[in-house]
């Protein structure tokens, strides 16, 4: 079959495309033959050795969907979708190939409404917005604060107003904010951090917001300071160094929480159950996702690169 694997971690340098031979699975696994598969900016940071646990050589990719060609009988010929999970493309080889071996409980029933290559862009932003929302409690009428515009952001307002929620976002740029209100989504510019409070407050009729999903890092100590009493702070991003200065006296007076969000820490079984709510909440109530751009598996390497060199749009391997 044909692959993308790396040699070693630490640049893209080793990054190339192979013919491998065909994976084999094992007791309770399926193979699938692959029909689309994500290229995440968690791929290139694997490639790049910014997760040490990584053993090599091994093929990157977290997010796929296919068709089950071998395994139990009740699954072949399924389309199915899945990936994400914390050994999937670090310690086990991942889904930028022809074809991957996972645990047959590992993939869940593609929806109808979705191509391939459309539910090959959900896996990691999607299942990271789901567990923001799930371990924040949001939730029908939930005044919700989303701080960033990038993808694990939108994925966040898509689901939470797919609950109902009363979901607003901010961004720094101007032209994002406007292409954001454009496509009917609340938003404003970011002010600066002490006008945060003062901002929130106009977005939601002068109630503070009761979750904040900080998608950067580097607004939660004006989230602190903008949240309402028991209110919860969500987080997946830090500055590099990791640290950043945060008022706890004035969480510890709200009785509110940080809540730490990664997606690294969850099996691909608990992935699939995640996969599977996901895509119940397609019937009619999730966008469809037309903002991506395919390239063949054979051009991965230049795929790698261009994403590296900061392209934002998302791309789509397709073998």
């Amino acid at each position: 079959m044909q692959a993308l694997q790396f040699s070693a971690t630490g640049s893209l340098d080793s990054l190339q495309v192979i013919d491998l031979p065909r994976p084999v699975p094992g007791a309770g696994e399926v193979l699938v033959e692959v029909r689309a598969a994500g290229l995440n900016p968690s791929d290139l940071k694997n490639v790049l050795g910014r997760f040490p646990y990584t053993t090599t050589p091994r093929i990157p990719g977290r997010d796929f969907s296919g068709v089950v060609v071998e395994g139990p009988e009740e699954l072949l010929g399924q389309a199915v979708w899945g990936g994400t999970g914390k050994d999937f493309s670090f310690t086990r080889d991942g889904c930028h190939a022809q074809y991957v071996v996972v645990p047959a409980n590992a993939v869940a029933p593609k929806p109808e409404s979705l191509s391939f290559a459309q539910a090959a862009t959900f896996g990691v932003p999607y299942i990271t917005a789901w567990d923001a929302l799930e371990r924040s409690q949001v939730k029908a009428g939930t005044r919700f604060l989303i701080i960033g515009a990038g993808a694990v952001a939108r994925a966040a307002q898509a689901l939470s107003k797919a609950r109902g929620a009363n979901v607003v976002m901010a961004a720094r740029r101007a032209d994002v904010v406007q292409e954001l209100i454009a496509k009917s989504v609340e938003a404003f510019e970011l002010p600066e951090a002490e006008q945060l409070p003062e901002q929130a407050l106009a977005h939601f009729q002068q109630q503070a917001p009761e979750v904040i999903f900080d998608t950067t890092g580097y607004w939660l100590p004006a989230a602190v300071n903008t949240l309402a009493a028991f209110g919860r702070i969500a987080v997946i991003a830090a500055p590099v160094d990791g640290l950043i200065s945060m008022p706890i006296l004035a969480l510890y007076r709200r009785g509110g929480s940080v809540i730490g969000i990664n997606s690294l820490l969850y099996s691909l079984e608990e992935c699939a159950t995640m996969f599977e709510q996901i895509g119940a909440a397609f019937e009619g109530a999730l966008p469809i996702p037309e903002d991506f751009t395919e390239m063949p598996l054979s051009e991965a390497v230049a795929a790698y690169h261009k994403v590296n060199e900061g392209g934002a749009e998302k791309i789509v391997l397709i073998p």
